[in-house]
């Protein structure tokens, strides 16, 4: 089911705009998602939608916003 949600997203670049379900970890609430904010290993708090299928058939979620 799609959805909004708070998530932990691993990538070391900000600029993209979706990732692929491997990269997103959803989270309870946004406290938890800060919490776990780690920008020196590339692990950065946001909020996401999906997870949707891409055209190749893979589950991805969408950035809606960064969170820091």
């Amino acid at each position: 089911m799609q959805a909004t949600v708070f998530a932990l997203v691993s990538s070391k670049r900000k600029n993209r705009k979706r990732f692929s379900e491997g990269c997103v970890r959803e989270m309870q609430d946004e406290q938890s998602a800060l919490a776990g904010h780690d920008p020196d290993r590339g692990i950065h708090a946001a909020v996401v939608y999906g997870p949707s299928f891409s055209s190749e058939s893979q589950r991805v979620y969408h950035l809606v916003r960064w969170l820091c």
